[in-house]
Order: structure tokens, then sequence, then C-alpha cells
């Protein structure tokens, strides 16, 4: 299941990331997503989403959630 199918409030563990696009990638590895790391999806917006990481709260798309695998 990808992150944009998560519920929010309930806490998921990061799979893996679904791209081949290593910038992508390398962009969600400095957010602190990657695999084995908690991820929680705190609401849902037009377009898009907040998701919580390691204490932090980030806005991402629904491209970006698409290929976050958890």
């Amino acid at each position: 299941m990808s992150l944009a199918e998560a519920l929010e409030g309930k806490d998921y563990i990061v799979k893996d990331i679904v791209s081949q696009d290593e910038e992508l990638k390398n962009f969600l590895f400095s957010l602190g997503c990657y695999s084995g790391e908690e991820i929680t999806v705190i609401s849902r917006k037009k377009g898009g989403c907040t998701v919580s990481i390691k204490d932090a709260r980030y806005n991402i798309d629904m491209d970006l959630a698409r290929a976050i695998a958890v």
C-alpha cells in the first residue's frame, strides 16, 4: 500500500521508496523517510497531505505519497 492510501492518525512503517528517480529518493532520505522509519499521515489536503517523520511535519504532494510504500 502507498502512503496516498494510508489512514489519517495511524502509524505506518516505510517499507520502500518506489521510484526510479534517484533525486527523489535522496530528497526523501534527507527528510528521514527511508525503509524501516515510522511515518504518520496527520491530515489530507487537496492535492497532498501532511505527514510526521521523526518529530517533524512535512507537506507532500500525492505523487510523492504514492512513491512511499508502507
